[in-house]
């Protein structure tokens, strides 16, 4: 079956990185769009990055710009996150989307959570 499976969330200070991971199977990854949203208590889930299916065009939230990195790896089906100079907001569970039509697929999400 479909399975998005994200890794690499923790406890970090202020200031420190972490690279979010997500491997995908089941689907092939190469067609679709991939995303990260993030979601925390009392707040909208909010699009943090995109990226397209051959990496040639990347979006970030403006909170994010110059903070984090989208990439992505066809031959091992994984995006990743590359978060550096991390705030205590961006503490948030970070979700990976896999966009595509007719369907997109949602992994389970893994805890970011930023502080001293």
């Amino acid at each position: 079956q479909v399975q998005l499976v994200e890794s690499g969330g923790g406890l970090v200070q202020p200031g420190g990185s972490l690279r979010l991971s997500c491997v995908a199977s089941g689907f092939t990854f190469s067609s679709y769009v991939m995303r990260w949203y993030r979601q925390s208590p009392g707040k909208e889930r909010e699009l943090v990055a995109a990226i397209t299916s051959a990496g040639g065009t990347k979006n970030y939230a403006d909170s994010v710009k110059g903070r984090f990195t989208i990439s992505r790896d066809n031959e091992e089906n994984t995006v990743y996150l590359q978060m550096n100079s991390l705030k205590p907001e961006d503490t948030a569970v970070y979700v990976c989307n896999a966009f595509g039509f007719p369907r997109s697929y949602w992994g389970q999400g893994t805890q970011v959570t930023v502080s001293s």
